[in-house]
């Protein structure tokens, strides 16, 4: 289980973390990690994640399912991140039908993607249009 100091609670955290963090999709979630660090949060900050789940995914009984699916599968990746990360999880429809193993293959596979370098853009060859 996620400790209350390695959650994501208000929505300004959440509103940073996806817009500044890179964002990297699977069939079953998306993950936005933000590496770097706001103003105000410690360089010695352990990581942070939240978690979005819609009703998309399905009723309450299979939200609140994949919520504590994800839950635990973040809780023992969450040291592997560095120091003040903030991580949100976003689940899509097919994690509702989605088993844990699944989940992990997707989470495991986005946060590798994620934390790639990004490769620079080539340069357009005639300028904007």
């Amino acid at each position: 289980m996620l400790p209350a100091h390695a959650r994501l609670t208000r929505r300004p955290e959440f509103a940073s973390t996806i817009r500044r963090g890179r964002r990297a999709g699977r069939s079953r979630l998306v993950v936005h990690l933000d590496l770097t660090r706001p103003g105000g949060v410690p360089e010695h900050a352990s990581p942070r994640a939240g978690f979005v789940v819609s009703k998309a995914v399905g009723n309450a009984v299979v939200r609140h399912r994949v919520s504590r699916r994800l839950r635990h599968l973040v809780a023992d990746r969450l040291t592997a991140l560095p120091a003040g990360a903030a991580l949100v999880v976003r689940a899509l429809p097919p994690a509702g039908d989605a088993s844990s193993a699944e989940l992990a293959a997707d989470l495991d596979s986005a946060l590798r993607a994620a934390q790639r370098p990004r490769r620079p853009r080539p340069a357009a060859a005639d300028g904007p249009r």
